[in-house]
């Protein structure tokens, strides 16, 4: 059986319990308040209620921790560097449509290093957590990314296109050559779980635009820890602030990096 860090532990408990509340949501989703928050942006009273618990929950449990969450404003803990990013809800469009596909991301940095990953999916009951240096996890079981070498066998996730004026002309642009070089591509609508499904070796490979920390904080721990290659679209290391990704094995990462690179 894996053994999990404190920092896991914390997580997994939080997340257990406000996945709880989502699915009552989700249960009654054509009762939720919904109000625009953007062009095609959502928020629902879920969302808002499920940043709150986990707030509140790893807020007593790291109390110098600072917060960095898609529905709450950023603040600094007395730990210097050291904060949960959290997307409550991610896969908002899904949940208000009643598509069941959606999760709870949480990754916890520390000293300015991510430190620890957890993306949960309620409706599978899918529990993907990796710990800096311990590998990833998929449940108890050990997560390796896919050994696909060929791009025409590959199968590859995607996430955008910016909502910008001439977002989705740029985007479809570059994701032709992406479908034409690989056997097939999904969009799920969310990108943590698209993530945590390459790290499990269910995708080949991840290209997406647009993203925020809070979209990738947890997905990169897993990946790395599952022995995948991250970058920004045009081959740059990632961090926190980047706006593309691209993910995949040793042998397809940098084939999806000449395929998205500068388009």
């Amino acid at each position: 059986m894996a053994t999990r860090s404190a920092l896991i532990n914390v997580m997994v408990g939080a997340v257990f319990k406000t996945a709880r509340k989502l699915l009552r949501d989700f249960n009654e989703v054509e009762q939720l308040q919904v109000s625009e928050k953007g062009p095609r942006d959502f928020v629902t009273t879920a969302d808002i209620t499920a940043d709150r618990m986990l707030r509140e929950m790893l807020g007593e449990a790291r109390p110098t921790f600072g917060f960095l969450t898609e529905e709450g404003a950023a603040t600094t803990g007395r730990d210097a560097g050291s904060r949960w990013i959290i997307d409550p809800l991610d896969g908002t469009l899904n949940y208000l449509h009643g598509l069941p596909h959606f999760a709870i991301s949480v990754a916890a940095e520390v000293a300015g290093r991510l430190e620890a990953g957890v993306i949960y999916d309620p409706i599978r009951d899918e529990l993907f957590w990796a710990d800096r240096g311990r590998g990833a996890y998929l449940n108890e079981r050990r997560l390796r990314v896919s050994a696909r070498k060929r791009l025409q066998d590959a199968l590859v996730g995607v996430g955008g296109p910016l909502h910008a004026e001439g977002g989705h002309t740029r985007y479809g642009e570059t994701l032709a050559p992406l479908i034409e070089a690989t056997a097939s591509y999904r969009r799920s609508g969310s990108a943590a779980l698209d993530l945590a499904y390459l790290a499990a070796g269910r995708f080949d490979g991840y290209w997406a635009v647009g993203l925020s920390a809070w979209d990738i904080a947890a997905g990169l721990v897993l990946i790395r820890e599952a022995g995948g290659f991250v970058s920004e679209a045009d081959g740059r290391a990632v961090t926190l602030s980047s706006r593309s990704i691209v993910a995949g094995n040793y042998q397809l990462h940098e084939e999806f990096v000449k395929i998205v690179k500068n388009r």
